[in-house]
């Protein structure tokens, strides 16, 4: 399918370097300025600003407009070109040329604007990325949103795209939650015990432990808490993954920190940024004040290893491995991101949350140190969310607290559990992920247009609808004359052929939720024509309904395809 922004783009590209070359204009380096849809319907379809070119071209903007529109090539899918003040040219797409899309629509089924932006490519997304202390919870949730949606639009882009979980099994985190469990295991084979209150203190604990106290009875008496911390690992992963199939989410890979140290990646990532100058012993760092350093030798600190990060733009140089010989967690943080660009990915994506910027801008410095370009690693940064349920005896909304370890938490199971995998996944995708989200429960579950997984998801079900009638009545929509099309109909495909743009945008900016946005404009777009545009109506002549029909069709086509971008169901009745 044609990016028709692009095809103008072009073209204006070729007007520019024409009139470049009979000295109409002056030699210039011409600028990347998009074409996109004007804010108002009666300004065409499309739009440049050549108001752009006037400090280069040394030009009024409507002079530069009209040199475009004289050097322009014909354009089989434009019908009239406009200039406008301050010098704007707006393009109209030809209705016939609209007509002919609602065919090429249905032809390109599930393909519809799949590009080639990415072909030969690959592309890595590690998103969710917890520690398996417990259940996924809400927060995790919108980055294991985020980051698949993502994922399907690099793959709508053309990438062949890999879909990774990292995760620490050897933790303090994690050597707690093993003794936890081994003390409930012992709470449930009859022993008394005291479990201290920094414990994790989750039901689903208790529930692990009695299935291995039914499955092994008291046989576990005697094992350490690393056998526990690994059963419950083992439970938590199987969780996990139950919990994200439930929402459409798989993973490809499942990478351990550990193997990290296993195989000396992050000894050999030390020992290169040491050789490198990059690396040294101190008990501070070495851009330090005086006030710093009195502060550490009056706390008698032993030296430890520092990257000298600030050689790279780092406010401040960071351990990376403490006195006591343990790695902070910044030095296996760049020894994975080392293998990532090892293994040759094209474009390498991480979600994370906000918590982590300082991280991820050390790793890139890190990165440098090591010889290599960070340049194929990009990081979508989410901030918080949290459910809101109202509390009728405050008369407000009331935040619901969040923590593994006390047990206080909601879980992507209890989400979907009061909404749906749908409403999760567009929710969790419709706001920019630079923004905080309260997930309001009462707000996502309504089931009307002031919902708009509702509202979209309805859009697919009233073609389905009309297929479903147009069967039982034996009427097809076989040879349709699309010239019956009106006004309504192609100003849906318009909007429909903006998909491509999307995309694009989405994929080069890392904006995920851009296709949320733009399926909730384009179901903005079709309701008001469902209700005007009728298919099987007496009114309605035959060749008529069976142009409409053939739309109905194409316009099931587009929502299906957006719908599933998102990772939500196409359902053909609600």
């Amino acid at each position: 399918m044609k990016q028709l922004n692009q095809a103008l783009e072009s073209a204006i590209n070729a007007a520019l370097l024409a009139a470049q070359a009979d000295g109409r204009l002056p030699t210039f380096e011409i600028p990347a300025i998009p074409v996109s849809p004007p804010k108002r319907a009666d300004q065409g379809d499309l739009s440049y600003p050549a108001m752009g070119l006037a400090r280069l071209a040394r030009k009024r903007p409507p002079d530069i407009a009209r040199l475009i529109v004289e050097n322009m090539i014909s354009l089989d899918f434009i019908d009239r070109i406009e200039i406008a003040p301050p010098g704007f040219i707006n393009f109209t797409i030809a209705d016939e040329y609209l007509r002919q899309q609602v065919d090429a629509i249905i032809g390109e089924g599930d393909d519809f604007f799949r590009l080639d932006i990415g072909a030969g490519k690959t592309a890595q997304v590690e998103f969710v990325s917890a520690n398996p202390s417990g259940p996924i919870t809400i927060g995790h949730t919108r980055g294991a949103v985020v980051g698949d949606a993502m994922a399907r639009l690099l793959e709508a882009a053309g990438y062949q795209v890999q879909r990774e979980y990292y995760y620490n099994n050897a933790g303090n985190q994690m050597a707690l939650l093993g003794k936890s469990l081994m003390l409930r295991y012992l709470q449930q084979i009859g022993e008394e015990v005291d479990y201290p209150p920094d414990y994790y203190q989750g039901e689903y604990l208790v529930s692990v432990a009695a299935q291995l106290a039914d499955a092994r009875g008291d046989s576990l008496r005697g094992k350490d808490w690393v056998y526990f911390r690994d059963a419950a690992e083992t439970q938590m992963f199987h969780w996990i993954n139950q919990s994200l199939a439930s929402i459409d989410i798989e993973h490809d890979q499942f990478f351990n920190e550990t193997s990290l140290f296993e195989c000396g990646r992050i000894w050999r990532a030390l020992d290169s940024m040491r050789e490198n100058g990059h690396v040294y012993e101190s008990t501070h760092w070495e851009g330090a004040d005086a006030a710093e350093i009195a502060d550490v030798e009056s706390k008698g600190y032993e030296p430890a290893t520092w990257f000298r990060s600030s050689t790279f733009g780092d406010e401040k140089d960071r351990v990376m491995v403490k006195s006591d010989g343990a790695p902070t967690y910044t030095l296996p943080d760049i020894a994975y991101h080392c293998g990532k660009l090892d293994r040759g990915f094209s474009i390498a994506v991480n979600v994370l949350g906000t918590d982590h910027f300082s991280q991820a801008q050390v790793v890139k410095y890190g990165l440098q140190a090591l010889g290599m370009d960070p340049e194929p690693i990009h990081v979508i940064f989410v901030q918080m969310v949290r459910a809101v349920r109202w509390n009728e005896a405050l008369g407000e909304h009331e935040a619901v607290k969040q923590s593994k370890r006390a047990g206080d938490f909601d879980t992507l199971d209890d989400l979907v559990e009061m909404t749906s995998a749908d409403a999760v996944r567009y929710h969790m995708l419709a706001r920019s992920p630079n923004s905080q989200l309260d997930f309001d429960v009462d707000q996502v579950v309504k089931q009307s247009n002031e919902n708009p997984v509702y509202y979209i998801q309805n859009a697919y079900v009233r073609c389905a609808g009309i297929f479903r009638e147009a069967e039982e009545r034996g009427f097809s929509d076989d040879n349709a004359d699309l010239s019956s099309l009106g006004a309504d109909e192609l100003r849906f495909i318009r909007k429909a052929l903006e998909l491509g743009n999307v995309i694009e945008q989405a994929v080069l900016n890392y904006e995920p939720h851009k296709i949320a946005f733009y399926a909730h404009e384009l179901a903005a777009v079709f309701h008001p024509i469902y209700d005007r545009a009728r298919v099987l109506h007496s009114e309605v002549p035959p060749d008529v309904a069976r142009a409409r029909l053939r739309f109905y069709r194409a316009a099931a086509v587009v929502f299906f395809r957006v719908l599933r971008l998102m990772g939500m169901s196409a359902p053909e009745r609600m």
